[in-house]
């Protein structure tokens, strides 16, 4: 087993940190000028169809059709590249992290981000997808929290180290793959009793879970599906496959995707027909 001593002082190596490494530095702010596009809607999106960026196109998709005036444009922000260190997007977002949200539609513009406050956004602004009943509001609000606040275990720690670490660590590995099966554990106890998160109606507590354990229990995260025994959380699968059926969902997948088949890819959003 390898040792590491942690150095008196903590100086950052740009170059340690495997596959994305260069997307986060311990620092914030902007590294170079780049205005932010904006296209013909209200609503503007700055983001990347990863589960977090997904949440707020499916929430979007949903809203129009539920036949809402929630029409938007959704540009890429390729964190690969660098693009989230722009000054504009960091005026949008001063965490450098995706999706961030502008609505020209208040004066002055409104900027929203973190995806969670996205969500509740734009469920307020189009009264749809968050209950008004204060006990079911907080029912919502409470899984939706518990989604923010539980997956940077799956993402940034197992999936972290699972997938993308320069070497293979155990301990890591198993600490964060323990904490993974207990929160799958939560969602299965939870939905063995109730149709979506909250109860009987699909809400953004769900579109926020979703993409992130969602897609886990479907097999699309990290190759672990085995290795994590996704299979035996039945309830959690049952919900998941449910919601992959839904139009919108199948629609806010696409959008600001940058890999995968390109007839699969929308990288840049400013109608529905870009998705037909």
């Amino acid at each position: 087993m390898s040792s590491y001593t942690p150095p008196q002082v903590w100086k950052w190596d740009s170059e340690s940190g495997g596959r994305f490494a260069k997307i986060n530095r311990p620092i914030a702010g902007a590294t170079h000028e780049k205005e932010l596009p904006v296209g013909k809607h209200p609503l503007q999106l700055y983001s990347l169809g990863t589960p977090n960026g997904i949440k707020v196109t499916v929430l979007l998709e949903e809203l129009l059709a539920q036949g809402h005036d929630a029409e938007y444009d959704a540009y890429l922000i390729n964190i690969l590249e660098g693009d989230q260190f722009g000054s504009g997007f960091v005026a949008a977002n001063p965490n450098s992290k995706i999706p961030a949200l502008v609505d020209h539609g208040t004066k002055p513009p409104t900027r929203v981000f973190e995806s969670g406050a996205i969500l509740v956004y734009l469920a307020e602004k189009f009264a749809s997808f968050l209950p008004e009943e204060p006990s079911a509001r907080a029912e919502c609000l409470s899984w939706l929290f518990w989604q923010m606040g539980s997956t940077p275990y799956l993402g940034g720690g197992f999936g972290h180290f699972f997938a993308y670490a320069p070497e293979k660590l155990e301990y890591p590995i198993n600490r964060f793959a323990m904490e993974v099966k207990r929160q799958l554990d939560v969602l299965d106890r939870n939905l063995a009793q109730r149709q979506y998160l909250c109860g009987d109606d699909y809400n953004i507590a769900d579109m926020a879970t979703f993409p992130w354990y969602g897609n886990l229990v479907l097999g699309n995260a990290y190759e672990s599906a085995e290795f994590l025994d996704v299979r035996s959380y039945t309830h959690v699968a049952r919900w998941a496959s449910e919601i992959q059926e839904r139009p919108a969902v199948k629609r806010g997948q696409r959008v600001n995707k940058a890999w995968g088949p390109e007839e699969e890819r929308v990288p840049e959003r400013h109608s529905a027909s870009d998705l037909d």
